[in-house]
This record gives C-alpha cells, sequence and structure tokens, in this order.
C-alpha cells in the first residue's frame, strides 16, 4: 500500500505539491488538514484519544477526529471521510475557519500545517476504528479548559491551539 500523500500549500493554502505524509512531517512542510469538532445536543464535544501506537501524540485526548485532505477532496467531504473511518459515524459538517500553525514533537517530526476546523453535532456513541482510536467521551468546553489548565500534557498541541484561539468558530 502506498502512502498516504499529502497536499503541500503556501501560506493562501493554494497547492504547491504532494508528498509522502512521513517525509512532509520529517521535514515541517506546510501542507493542508483539518479538524472536525462534533457536539451533541446538550453543547458537549466528542473528544477522542488518540491510539496508543500513533507515531505522534499517542494517547492524547483531542478533537474528535482530524486529518489530512487528498489531492482534489474539499476539506467537507475528508472531513466526513475520516470521522467515518475513525468514528464509525457520518455527519453534516460545516467548514467555520482556517489557520496555519507549526508544531514540533520530541520523536523529530514537525506538524506545519493549514489546518480547516469543521464543526458538526451528532447524538449517539461512536463506533471507533481502535487502530486510530483508543477511547472516546462527550465533554462540555468548561470541562475541557479545566481540566487542558490543570493537565495540558493529556492534549494534542494543534488541539490546544484551537481551544485557546478559535473556540467561538466551535458553533454548530
Amino acid at each position: 500500500m502506498a502512502e498516504e500523500q499529502v497536499i503541500l500549500v503556501n501560506d493562501r493554502d493554494e497547492p504547491i505539491g504532494l508528498m509522502g505524509k512521513q517525509e512532509a512531517h520529517v521535514k515541517g512542510l506546510l501542507h493542508r488538514a483539518f479538524s472536525v469538532f462534533v457536539f451533541n445536543d446538550k453543547n458537549e464535544l466528542m473528544l477522542q484519544q488518540r491510539a496508543t501506537h500513533k507515531y505522534h501524540s499517542p494517547g492524547l485526548w483531542t478533537n474528535t477526529c482530524c486529518s489530512h485532505q487528498r489531492e482534489g477532496e474539499a476539506n467537507v467531504s475528508a472531513g466526513k471521510r475520516r470521522l467515518q473511518e475513525e468514528m464509525g459515524f457520518s455527519t453534516e459538517l460545516k467548514e467555520t475557519t482556517s489557520f496555519i500553525y507549526k508544531a514540533p514533537f520530541d520523536n523529530g517530526l514537525t506538524e506545519h500545517e493549514y489546518d480547516h476546523i469543521l464543526v458538526g453535532s451528532y447524538n449517539e456513541a461512536p463506533q471507533i476504528n481502535p487502530e486510530e482510536v483508543a477511547d472516546w467521551k462527550w465533554e462540555s468546553l468548561d470541562q475541557i479548559e479545566a481540566d487542558m489548565k490543570e493537565h495540558p500534557e493529556r492534549y494534542t498541541t494543534w488541539f490546544k491551539i484551537i481551544f485557546e484561539k478559535f473556540q467561538q468558530h466551535l458553533n454548530v
């Protein structure tokens, strides 16, 4: 199976090429990504705990799902695809905002992403893919904020950035 390709972009999110995901993370090159946030009717966010064998941020809590768009794939379509692959369900998503971040990891890899934030709603339990997800839970934004202040090491870098800077865009 060929390695997944990411879409390299400039700072205006214009595609400039494709590269293997691992190589892009080794070189720290800017590439397109998305982060999905799914809320229930109680305005609780579905969090996922990343699988413990992930190549970076294993076992950390994060937003509902995230990944990279494929060549020619729209942001919302990519979010719906990955939501199904990781969490085992589909729901309508809307794009709210986007931002660029760069975060080096202890293993020598660097996330440098043009990240599109997608938001949706759902009220059922997911059917998690254990290859991708160790656990999941519903939590209010207030609970997340309090725990993140007390235990920031429990959360992924991108989730902390989004939560701090873009919380106003996390409305369904």
